[in-house]
C-alpha cells in the first residue's frame, strides 16, 4: 500500500518549474543559462507599489487579513471590473487569493464532483489538467493548431459537450500560444453556450493588459454570460507583481461564497501587506502597464524575426502574453553526436546542454508539435539566446 495518497500520484510535476529548476542547477554550477522557460516579467515592480508595501509593514498590517481580502482591495477590483470591463460586481462576488492559481483551484475544487468533464482547449497552460484532476474530474481536450492561431471553434467544443460537462476553462490572452479570442469569436462561444446553461464558463483572464491588438474584451460581458462565468485576474503579469501572490476572480454569488467556504478551510486570507500593495497597483493607472506593454511587443518582434532565420521553426504571431509557440516538426528525426531529437522534450533538453537556454516542451501544455518561448528577458539576452539556438539547430543533420 503506498504512503501517498492517490490525488497525489496521480498528479503531475509542473514541466515550466522543472524546466526553470534544470536552469537554476546548470547556473549553480557556473553555466551561463538563459532562461526562457519562466513564465514571469522581468521588470521590477513599479515603485508606487512598493512603496504602497512598505507603508503597510509602517501601518502594521501585520495580522490576518479576511478570508476573501480586505474590503479596500475587494472594492478597488469591483472599480477596476466597472472601468475596465464595464462589468458590474459586488464586493461579495469578489474573492482575492494567493496567486491566480489559488483562484482557479478554489473554482474547480467548488465546482467540479467525481467523474465530471471540464472541456480545455489545448495548448492550455500547465496546471489546467492537474487541477481538473485534482477535483477528480475529468479533462476534455479539444485540440487546435497553428494553422488557425492556436484557437477552437463553437463547432469543436460542441462535438466535446457531454451529460457530464460541468464547465469550460478558456484563456485569453493564452499562456503558451499567446492567442487572444476576439469579441466575435468570443461572442459565437457563448451563442452556443446559450444553448447548454448548465455549464460554468472559467475564464483565465491573468494576461489582460498584455495585448498587442486592442481592448481586452472577456466572455463576461456577453449579455447573459456573467451570472455563469467565473473570471479570474490577478497583479501578477500585468504589474509584474509575481512573488506578491495576488490572484483574484470575480463569480456569481452562489460560487463566490464556496470559494470563500474552501479558502477558508485551506489558506485563510492572502498576505495582508502584498493586498494593500495590490490596491496602488490598480489605482496606479496605466502608465506603467503601457510601457511594460510596449517593451514586450518590441521583443515579440525581435523573436519573431530571429526565429524566421532557423530552419525548423514555424510560428505564427501572437497577439498578447510575452511568448511564442513555434511548431517545431521540421526538426523531429535529426541528430547531432549524442542527441537524436525525436521530440519535443528531446529537442528542449538539447537546447538546454548545447545552447544553454531554457524552453519548455510544448507537450506540457497539450501539444508535442511545438516548443514555449518566454520573450520575458532583456533584448541583449533574447538575441544572444536566439544566437546559440541558431547555431544548435544548424548542427542538427
Amino acid at each position: 500500500m503506498s504512503k501517498l495518497a492517490d490525488r497525489i500520484l496521480n498528479l503531475s510535476d509542473s514541466q515550466t518549474l522543472e524546466m526553470a529548476q534544470k536552469s537554476r542547477d546548470l547556473k549553480a554550477n557556473g553555466v551561463d543559462v538563459i532562461n526562457l522557460s519562466i513564465g514571469e516579467p522581468d521588470f521590477d515592480t513599479p515603485s508606487v507599489i512598493k512603496e504602497a508595501g512598505k507603508k503597510a509593514i509602517d501601518d502594521n498590517y501585520s495580522h490576518y487579513s479576511p478570508v476573501p481580502g480586505f474590503n479596500e482591495l475587494r472594492n478597488a477590483i469591483v472599480d477596476k471590473f466597472k472601468n475596465e470591463n464595464d462589468l458590474s460586481y459586488c464586493m461579495g462576488e469578489i474573492i482575492v487569493s494567493n496567486g491566480a492559481k489559488q483562484s482557479l483551484a478554489n473554482v474547480l475544487l467548488s465546482l467540479v464532483n467525481k467523474g465530471e468533464e471540464v472541456i480545455i482547449p489545448a495548448p492550455y497552460w500547465v496546471s489546467y489538467i492537474e487541477l481538473v484532476k485534482l477535483a477528480e474530474g475529468v479533462p476534455v481536450i479539444v485540440e487546435s493548431c497553428i494553422d488557425n492561431d492556436f484557437k477552437v471553434t463553437p463547432k469543436q467544443i460542441e462535438q466535446a459537450i457531454s451529460a457530464k460537462t460541468k464547465a469550460i476553462l478558456l484563456n485569453s490572452p493564452s499562456n503558451p500560444s499567446g492567442s487572444i479570442y476576439s469579441k466575435d469569436e468570443l461572442e459565437k462561444i457563448a451563442k452556443l453556450l446559450t444553448k447548454y446553461p448548465d455549464i460554468i464558463i472559467i475564464s483565465d483572464e491573468i494576461y489582460e493588459h498584455i495585448n498587442y491588438v486592442g481592448e481586452h474584451f472577456s466572455i463576461a460581458q456577453v449579455p447573459g454570460m456573467k451570472e455563469r462565468t467565473a473570471v479570474i485576474n490577478g497583479v501578477s503579469k500585468g504589474y509584474a507583481m509575481t512573488g506578491w501572490r495576488i490572484g483574484y476572480m470575480a463569480a456569481p454569488i452562489w460560487l463566490a461564497k464556496a470559494c470563500n467556504k474552501l479558502q477558508g478551510q485551506t489558506t485563510s486570507g492572502a498576505n495582508s501587506v502584498a493586498q494593500i500593495a495590490s490596491v496602488a497597483a490598480l489605482k496606479s493607472g496605466k502608465e506603467e502597464i503601457s510601457c511594460m506593454k510596449d517593451a514586450f511587443l518590441r521583443r515579440r518582434d525581435l523573436v519573431m524575426a530571429m526565429l524566421d532565420e532557423i530552419p525548423g521553426f514555424v510560428r505564427n504571431v501572437p497577439t498578447g502574453a510575452f511568448y511564442i509557440f513555434p511548431n517545431i516538426s521540421g526538426i523531429i528525426g535529426k541528430s547531432y553526436g549524442k542527441y537524436s531529437i525525436n521530440s519535443d522534450k528531446e529537442l528542449a533538453l538539447y537546447l538546454l546542454e548545447t545552447a544553454h537556454v531554457a524552453v519548455v516542451p510544448g507537450s506540457a501544455f497539450g501539444n508535442n508539435e511545438c516548443i514555449r518561448i518566454s520573450f520575458a528577458a532583456c533584448e541583449e539576452d533574447l538575441k544572444k539566446a536566439f544566437f546559440r539556438i541558431k547555431e544548435a539547430i544548424a548542427l542538427l543533420k
